[in-house]
């Protein structure tokens, strides 16, 4: 492409993890003399009981195109069904008001849904991270859903890319570029300073960074809709009776989220003079200073998973949140039991780092993305390829 006429790419970032997992294609597209960058930043992660992150982006050096408010109150499974369908609606007039050529959208939440849908039915060019992965919960279906909207696909893994043939999909639109999240772990310097929480932590009591410390996150699984008070308590009980500092960071806006937050918050209550301190957001800098340097990180969030195989971080994974992802020897699956969670933890304490894996990537897909995204031939139309 001419320069004279840099193609327009609209990345839309939906939440906190979005941003994370996205952040350096956004640089890079930026960067890029044949792109213009778009940025639109909507629902949870414009809300502050998520971590609200413009403030984040915008001392990133990012412009903000447009903000897109659709989050229905309630955390259920028909307020996330609404809030998708409101996303359809405001993105609708987004991506009319900035007409993209191309879309560029971020793995599997419904949001995510909502952003292929629109670009689909509006005949723009829909491009997908993270495609062709398996796990548990609705992210699977809406996953695989977005595949089959999209015109381009920029796996994580070897394995990933298989399937998104075996799916249907033109080998010649697949790249395998890794997941971008991994770019920062290479990027940043990632020690910790015995000041670094201090910005955070507000007036909690002090986590010592010298000392080991537990990472903890866990999300809502949409498909066990009404477990995630029951199932938040067995973690909440056996990390307490481990009896180190921890870091836990609040869950996701999906489907259960108050069951969550409502058991952190009596926990919190119930227990203030415990080791356990409670944290909102994090920038994805930031976050993978603390996963880099935390003794064990707990839950059901990828990140224990894929930066946690890079890291070579001991991961204790919970539930079915995750199930079949590709991860490294350092992850041990468990259920939602206090024993089984407690025992995990403690053999990964005894056990210590592992060897670094790099399944998820080597630590360039930002740039790769772009670079793609500048080159390919724009397309609306796509049909089945075998």
């Amino acid at each position: 492409m001419s320069s004279l006429t840099p193609r327009k790419v609209c990345i839309v970032v939906f939440s906190r993890a979005n941003y994370a997992r996205i952040k350096t294609v956004l640089r890079s597209v930026q960067k890029h003399s044949d792109l213009e960058l778009l940025l639109v930043v909507g629902a949870s992660a414009l809300l502050w009981r998520y971590g609200n992150i413009l403030e984040t982006v915008k001392k990133d050096g990012f412009e903000i195109a447009r903000t897109v408010h659709s989050v229905v109150d309630g955390g259920t499974p028909a307020t996330m069904a609404k809030s998708t369908g409101l996303s359809i609606i405001e993105l609708a007039t987004t991506f009319e008001n900035l007409k993209p050529d191309i879309v560029l959208t971020v793995a599997d939440r419904y949001e995510t849904m909502a952003t292929a849908i629109t670009a689909s039915y509006m005949n723009i060019t829909l491009a997908h991270t993270q495609g062709g992965e398996i796990t548990g919960s609705i992210d699977e279906s809406v996953r695989h859903s977005i595949t089959k909207l999209s015109h381009i696909h920029f796996p994580a893994t070897e394995l990933a890319k298989n399937r998104l043939v075996k799916m249907g999909e033109d080998p010649d639109t697949i790249f395998l570029t890794g997941c971008p999240s991994m770019d920062i772990l290479v990027e940043e310097n990632l020690r910790l300073k015995a000041d670094f929480l201090d910005k955070y932590s507000g007036s909690q009591k002090k986590i010592d960074l010298e000392k080991p410390y537990l990472l903890v996150l866990q999300h809502p699984v949409t498909t066990e809709y009404g477990q995630g008070l029951k199932q938040i308590n067995q973690t909440l009980q056996a990390v307490k009776n481990i009896d180190m500092q921890t870091i836990w960071l609040w869950p996701n806006a999906d489907a259960g989220t108050d069951e969550i937050a409502k058991g952190l918050r009596v926990f919190k209550d119930e227990d203030r003079d415990g080791k356990i301190l409670f944290f909102l957001n994090f920038t994805p800098e930031d976050y993978a200073k603390i996963l880099a340097n935390a003794a064990c990180i707990i839950g059901n969030s990828s990140s224990g998973i894929r930066e946690g195989s890079f890291l070579g971080v001991p991961a204790v994974n919970i539930g079915t949140r995750q199930n079949s992802r590709e991860r490294g020897k350092n992850t041990i699956d468990v259920k939602h039991d206090i024993k089984e969670i407690e025992d995990a933890i403690r053999k990964q304490l005894k056990h210590g780092p592992y060897d670094p894996e790099y399944l998820y990537g080597s630590g360039n897909a930002g740039e790769r993305i772009a670079e793609v995204l500048a080159s390919i031939d724009c397309k609306a139309q796509k049909v089945l390829y075998y």
